[in-house]
């Protein structure tokens, strides 16, 4: 069991955190951060913090309304992204999380959004900064710096150590805080979240939001200050940073980081950081075991020997969301965890929920919160889940709905960055709009929620929200293919897959071997995420429109990849193909038994 965790008294501010951290003194000398074969100390990182922060008001100067303190990093998880965190928090600056996926005019867009003047770019992405460099509004050419992390050669110039190093000097020890002023409510850090039409939403994160979640998920988990975090998942995301790194730094715990999630590594790591505790988001739980069960060919009894019974495995939790229920069995089975915790939140944070030990199968938690709600289209409330004996839904149309919270306040969520129009169509008429589908199962007097995917405007794949029109718009740019439209459909592991619906140009015929090459094309030199391209493909004769002459996608969506229910053509790409192939009732029956194997069979079966 890990001891207690470890006090500090100070203000909610990271600034005044750090510090306390520094100067306690079981945790000034403790290692707070670990990489390979780096290691900082909590004094450590609030000295690097400190050197950054000096090092950012020297660029930058003095921030007011025409020159705001705004940074932005399109990093992988490296100290040196913890350390810029720290520093925009001394500074008084906000820190602008890019998503390392983002290509193009999206990405462009967001930097420009951001209004941020100086960006820390990884070696690994400078390519695509590069690609868009001309159209980058606010970062003036000699702010934009680089993390040497791909042994290239990077001009002294713009290499980020080396600037570091020469305006500020080689150690940060001992070196007091810039003058300025900070306040919990100051904000801190801009997550990004795509949104239904046009770029991401970039959601605010003061000073005290990001450290009164650090202390609630570590209340959650009883973490103390043995405990380690391992955090693979990307920092620019809010599941690495509510619920991996600031619950750590929170108790003075421990962190591991891997600069991106490796299945193959996800092991090795948790033995060689003793590692306690993991967060998680969409299918990385799914592709661990899947490592295993290839790396040990069948073996149980080898696999218990050399990784579950290991003296070195002290892996006691994994939180997040997105896992199936019998890969959250042998993830606990195979890793020997204590439990294992599906969560339901978001970066705006309005609404939140935490699953237990002895909680519904399948649920992501009970309900604490009286605000919380499943309304309809009209914001009346829904009714519970009614179950059948084997656990399947009588009422699903009546039960599932959009999961909101009916408060004169808005909780933790503290708006978007520089959209107004996003936070009225959040937050409108006293209701807060997820944007979620669910439905609530009564146990006990106890509301259960379950997470039932996105609405018709969003798709949830690998743990990223992202527009269902961006990628439509995507897939109109073929020149065969003048209508698409987009919506997720039942993934067997997590939360959705990618279904596009195609109406091909009048003589034209759909290309399997081409549209994958098209959308790849798309994925390496254009603006189309990976998570985007598509993994099912129906080819339409037409559409059915609204009133208003929209898409109706509600269909599109309900009918999904079932061929009983499809009459065109549908095309499907398992990992590894280099082409979309047919999909046919085959293929479907082979794919039902794996959801019935997943126990999602009601995702498909509604």
């Amino acid at each position: 069991m890990s001891s207690g965790p470890l006090l500090f008294e100070a203000d909610m501010t990271l600034p005044a955190q750090l510090q306390a951290r520094a100067e306690h003194p079981e945790a000034k000398d403790k290692v707070f951060l670990r990489q390979h074969e780096r290691a900082w100390t909590y004094r450590q990182f609030r000295d690097e913090s400190a050197r950054v922060a000096h090092f950012l008001v020297g660029r930058l100067g003095e921030s007011n309304d025409d020159k705001p303190g705004h940074v932005a990093m399109m990093l992988e998880n490296h100290l040196e992204l913890a350390a810029l965190f720290g520093g925009c928090g001394i500074a008084g600056m906000t820190l602008f999380g890019i998503n390392t996926g983002l290509r193009g005019g999206p990405l462009a867009g967001v930097i420009n959004h951001s209004r941020s003047r100086l960006l820390i770019v990884d070696e690994r992405f400078l390519g695509e900064i590069d690609k868009v460099r001309d159209q980058l509004e606010t970062v003036s050419p000699e702010n934009i710096l680089v993390l040497p992390t791909q042994g290239g050669q990077v001009s002294p110039e713009f290499d980020y150590r080396a600037c570091l190093d020469r305006e500020v000097g080689q150690t940060g020890e001992g070196l007091a805080y810039p003058d300025v002023e900070v306040s919990p409510e100051s904000n801190l850090m801009v997550i990004y979240t795509s949104g239904t039409t046009g770029l991401p939403k970039g959601i605010n994160n003061n000073h005290m939001k990001l450290c009164a979640t650090g202390m609630f998920v570590s209340q959650q988990l009883g973490l103390g200050q043995d405990d380690v975090g391992y955090t693979c998942m990307p920092l620019f995301h809010s599941n690495s940073m509510f619920v991996g790194f600031m619950p750590a730094f929170w108790v003075g715990g421990s962190v591991g980081l891997r600069e991106r999630f490796s299945a193959s590594s996800f092991v090795p790591d948790v033995l060689e950081y003793g590692v306690t505790y993991w967060n998680y988001v969409g299918e990385p739980v799914h592709y661990v075991l899947s490592s295993l069960a290839k790396t040990y060919a069948g073996d149980e009894a080898r696999l218990r020997q050399e990784v579950t019974s290991n003296p070195d495995n002290h892996l006691r939790y994994a939180v997040g969301n997105g896992a199936a229920p019998p890969d959250i069995d042998k993830f606990m089975d195979w890793l020997d965890l204590e439990d294992m915790f599906e969560l339901y939140g978001s970066t705006e944070a309005a609404i939140s929920t935490f699953r237990r030990q002895g909680d519904p199968r399948g649920s992501v938690g009970e309900i604490t919160d009286a605000a919380v709600k499943i309304l309809d289209a009209d914001d009346n409330e829904k009714p519970p889940a009614e179950l059948d004996e084997d656990g399947k839904i009588l009422n699903y149309d009546e039960a599932v709905g959009e999961i909101c919270r009916v408060a004169p306040d808005t909780s933790l969520f503290q708006g978007y960055f520089d959209n107004p129009d996003a936070d009225t169509a959040k937050y409108r008429d006293g209701v807060y709009h997820s944007g979620d589908l669910g439905h609530v199962l009564v146990r006990d007097g106890k509301r259960y929620l379950y997470f039932d995917g996105r609405t018709d405007d969003w798709i949830r794949k690998d743990g990223e929200n992202f527009s269902a029109l961006q990628v439509a718009r995507m897939i109109s740019e073929h020149p065969d293919i003048p209508l698409a439209a987009a919506y997720g459909v039942p993934c067997v592991v997590s939360d959705e897959l990618v279904m596009a619906a195609v109406k091909m140009r009048e003589g034209a015929e759909f290309d399997p071997a081409g549209f994958f090459g098209f959308c790849e094309e798309h994925v390496e030199h254009g603006g189309m995420d990976r998570k985007w391209f598509p993994d099912f493909v129906r080819v339409v004769d037409d559409f059915t429109y609204t009133g208003t002459q929209k898409i109706l996608v509600r269909n599109l969506k309900a009918e999904h990849f079932n061929p009983g229910n499809v009459g065109d053509r549908i095309y499907w790409r398992e990992r590894g193909d280099k082409a979309f192939k047919p999909f046919g009732p085959e293929d479907y029956a082979g794919l039902r038994e794996k959801f019935v194997a997943a126990e999602r069979l009601q995702l498909l079966e509604r």
